[in-house]
């Protein structure tokens, strides 16, 4: 008889058989995981186990113990990155805690593996303590090559982040913020080059203030974009708030240099990019006012903020988080690259520029084939991801960070 799946709302079989509801291919695909460790050595006889574990392990051990460099070579280390979490924000269902997490992570790893070819161990824990999640990762670190945090709730993950790359010498990563602004610093270039201009002549406005909200603005800037303004809840992140976060008064001292406040919507007026990825909609009205030939990059999900036949009536270019529509803004293309080229060359950090390098190559595999329906190549482009480990590795070097 084949395994039932147990809706967990009602407690009811939606297995394929005696079922009360449809079988849910979901629960079926999850059903035991969907990741598992594979030996990379055979162990077969005596002399495979005796080098494999003792007595041969102990001359490897006693290696590393006088040179710790050769921890690279003979483990693991060199090719696997730590997803870690505290389930706080999870893919648009919130603060869901460790255990639900957990298949969100689990996908996480095995898209490392599949579009990178880095393994990633998914470790969701049960503690949302700031102090307590740096401690955690900082004694779990020898283990791993680098550290890609997700869905950890904003502000804490500013912190968490800049603190674990205080303390690490390897490379420490946020998908959530720097992933989605690699991809959309790609898709925006794109969009200028498909319709003749800069990003130096762009002024944008975001929506969302949260982590990826935050670093689109500031990584943006930093590739030479002309002006953004950035909205949260009560309007424009502007100097003259006195309820500003010291993350939020930080970005007001960068960002919107044309000094806006108000609303979302009348910043609107006249710009030529509209980022979203706060979930909430935009009245059409304020997508209207937006200036001749502007983008929209409404990339909340499963919901833009501006539905894309909406979007399409007004803009040159429109993008969205979904799989369903064209120019699909998805970090999946950037952070396999990303932790690939580092790993590659054993980067301490990911800088600035490797991130800027990771959007320069992404961008340029659309290359002549730049269409408004395809300023951002697939996920399933073969090409995606060794141009973004190569350009990543080639500009750890050039920065200093590589360390061969």
């Amino acid at each position: 008889m084949a395994a039932e799946i147990v809706n967990p709302r009602s407690g009811t079989s939606t297995g394929p058989e005696g079922a009360d509801e449809p079988f849910d291919p979901a629960f079926a695909l999850h059903r035991g995981g969907k990741m598992a460790v594979q030996a990379t050595v055979p162990v077969r006889d005596k002399d495979d186990l005796s080098l494999a574990y003792t007595p041969g392990v102990a001359k490897v051990c006693s290696a590393i113990a006088e040179q710790p460099e050769l921890v690279h070579d003979y483990t693991w280390k060199s090719n696997v990155v730590a997803v870690v979490t505290d389930g706080t924000a999870v893919l648009g269902l919130g603060d869901i805690g460790a255990e639900a997490s957990l298949p969100v992570m689990e996908g996480k790893a095995i898209l490392f593996k599949q579009f990178g070819g880095v393994d990633a161990v998914p470790l969701a824990l049960g503690t949302t303590d700031t102090d307590e999640i740096i401690d955690t990762v900082v004694r779990l670190a020898p283990s791993f090559g680098g550290v890609n945090l997700e869905d950890i709730s904003a502000p804490r993950c500013f912190e968490i982040e800049r603190r674990l790359q205080e303390r690490l010498d390897i490379p420490v990563f946020h998908d959530d913020q720097h992933g989605t602004a690699v991809v959309t610093l790609a898709a925006l270039r794109n969009a200028a080059r498909l319709t003749g201009r800069t990003l130096g002549d762009l002024r944008g406005v975001i929506s969302g203030a949260g982590a990826a909200g935050v670093a689109i603005a500031k990584f943006l800037l930093e590739a030479g974009l002309g002006d953004v303004a950035v909205a949260d809840r009560k309007g424009i992140v502007s100097r003259d708030r006195d309820d500003l976060t010291p993350v939020k008064h930080e970005l007001a001292e960068l960002t919107n240099k044309a000094g806006l406040s108000g609303s979302l919507e009348s910043a609107l007026a006249g710009a030529d990019v509209f980022i979203g990825v706060s979930g909430g909609t935009v009245p059409e009205a304020a997508v209207a006012s937006m200036a001749p030939n502007s983008f929209v990059f409404a990339m909340a999900n499963p919901n833009p903020e501006v539905h894309p036949d909406v979007a399409h009536k007004y803009a040159a270019v429109v993008a969205t988080g979904r799989s369903d529509y064209p120019n699909q803004i998805n970090n999946v293309l950037a952070f396999p690259g990303i932790f690939a080229g580092a790993l590659q060359v054993r980067a301490s950090r990911i800088t600035e520029g490797m991130k800027i390098a990771a959007a320069d190559a992404l961008a340029d595999v659309v290359g002549d084939e730049l269409s408004a329906s395809y300023v951002i190549p697939s996920p399933f482009d073969e090409r995606v991801a060794p141009a973004v480990t190569a350009a990543v590795a080639a500009a750890a070097r050039a920065e200093g960070v590589a360390r061969r």
